[in-house]
């Protein structure tokens, strides 16, 4: 029996025959099968594998019906020719994941707090290729983390930072962290000097930088914002005032507000950086299509931190993220991250360096940007007639709330009709003021039909606001 069948592809839980497809179709996407390859009779496989035949004749038979093998009457089952099959990952329906959210797939409670993507293949994919690191781990099972070993996924993470416009960088310049936030903080880590350090935010941000700083100690400053992003005088002033040292930013996508920083405004706003010496902190986790203006690193390289992760564009659960560092700066960064948590398990290096490069992945995750951008256009279609900010290739919304309504009555309102969402007053430091706004989360976790019925239970509050509630 030929070594790529082995007994090890159906260890795990759930159906075997959906492991016996899982692992044809796996061994097709690695060419370990190609087009008109005959595949072992079932009796054979069957006893190889540990399981009966009803089992690999099931496994042969969806195959054979979705297009993927071919049977011929004497002679056997065959891979499909390319004409005759869907694609491996075809253009399917999504499909929803019910375990994401706490909600069902078909559910009255929808939480849209935070983004989820459309299933669109991705977890097929990562199973195969978890199943690969487990069976011949290209870094082993019984040593620490080396700066060696992880020298292949901090290469493929350059790869997929391919269109990412931040300049000249290499492996060299990458470190791997557990996630965006866990980059974040690897950062401030690196940067922060004396006994209260203090960084910039917008005076609405993602509320990841304040968590930070507050575990670093360090006093955390809004600076104010327009239509455009941070002001420089703004900045300019804050900087002088606090004696900052850190100015984050989130210039293509802007959370909450989905707003957009022009490249004019991002050379103001680095020429205020350079007069008072401040590092700037790039967070472009949540930009899914391409980049609109020149990352800050490619503005001002010798200052400027570049975040990103893969759980916008791909999945959150394994949380993945990396941190590019100005040229000549990787090292603290790179020390800090050793001393913090030695690096990211082995396993999970492994399975980077063939996740990010993998052929299939730049399809899987257009697949996931148009889902996101169905759901999105679902929800503005509704929502059409208030005053809303979205953006296609951006997996939430920005609404601003009509008169009668503010945020924190709405947020409780809603969720009363079983919808979770933010107030903008989450988004803020202490004791500032937020304008009567809520940020909605794209949540492809529950099926298209649950995600429009609550945001149409949305726009049942927004035509009612309190005063006109039982009139």
């Amino acid at each position: 029996m030929d070594t790529i069948w082995s007994p090890d592809l159906i260890e795990g839980q759930g159906p075997k025959y959906k492991a016996v497809m899982q692992a044809i179709r796996l061994r097709i996407a690695d060419h370990d099968l190609t087009p008109g390859d005959k595949l072992p009779p079932v009796r054979d496989l069957a006893w190889h594998l540990g399981i009966t035949p009803g089992t690999v004749a099931r496994a042969y038979t969806l195959l054979t019906d979705d297009g993927t093998l071919t049977a011929e009457v004497g002679r056997g089952t065959f891979v499909a020719q390319p004409d005759e099959k869907a694609p491996l990952f075809a253009d399917v329906p999504l499909e929803v994941d019910s375990a994401t959210h706490l909600s069902e797939a078909q559910s009255w409670h929808v939480n849209l707090f935070s983004p989820h993507l459309p299933s669109v293949g991705q977890a097929t994919l990562i199973r195969g290729l978890l199943a690969e690191v487990a069976q011949d781990p290209p870094s082993g099972m019984m040593h620490y983390p080396t700066r060696t070993g992880g020298a292949a996924a901090r290469a493929a993470a350059v790869a997929w930072l391919d269109g990412a416009p931040i300049g000249s960088f290499g492996a060299d310049d990458v470190v791997l962290a557990n996630g965006g936030q866990n980059a974040i903080l690897l950062i401030f880590q690196a940067l922060l000097k004396g006994r209260r350090p203090a960084i910039l935010v917008e005076d609405l941000a993602y509320p990841g930088f304040r968590r930070a700083a507050e575990l670093l100690r360090a006093d955390v400053i809004p600076v104010e914002m327009d239509a455009h992003g941070v002001i420089p005088e703004a900045l300019d002033a804050a900087a002088r005032a606090h004696d900052a040292q850190v100015f984050c930013t989130s210039p293509e996508v802007h959370n909450p507000t989905c707003g957009f920083t022009p490249l004019e405004r991002r050379n103001e706003l680095a020429e205020v950086a350079r007069r008072n010496d401040l590092q700037i902190l790039e967070d472009d986790c949540y930009r899914l299509g391409q980049a609109q203006a020149p990352g800050y690193r490619m503005i001002v390289p010798e200052r400027s931190w570049y975040i990103s992760s893969i759980s916008k564009s791909i999945t959150p659960a394994l949380r993945l993220g990396m941190a590019v560092a100005p040229k000549g700066r990787a090292g603290v960064l790179r020390r800090t991250a050793e001393y913090s948590f030695f690096g990211l398990a082995t396993p999970l290096t492994d399975l980077t360096a063939k996740l990010l490069v993998h052929p299939e992945l730049p399809r899987l995750m257009d697949a996931a940007r148009k889902g996101i951008g169905t759901y999105v256009r679902r929800a503005v279609n509704i929502l059409g007639g208030y005053e809303i900010v979205w953006r296609e290739d951006v997996p939430f919304l920005w609404l601003h709330l009509p008169e009668g309504w503010r945020a924190g009555a709405f947020v409780q309102a809603a969720e009363q009709q079983g919808v979770r969402i933010r107030a903008a007053e989450e988004y803020a430091c202490r004791d500032a003021r937020t304008p009567h706004a809520v940020r909605m989360a794209v949540n492809a976790g529950v099926s298209l039909q649950s995600f429009e019925a609550a945001i149409e239970r949305l726009r049942v509050l927004l035509d009612n606001p309190p005063e006109q509630i039982g009139v």
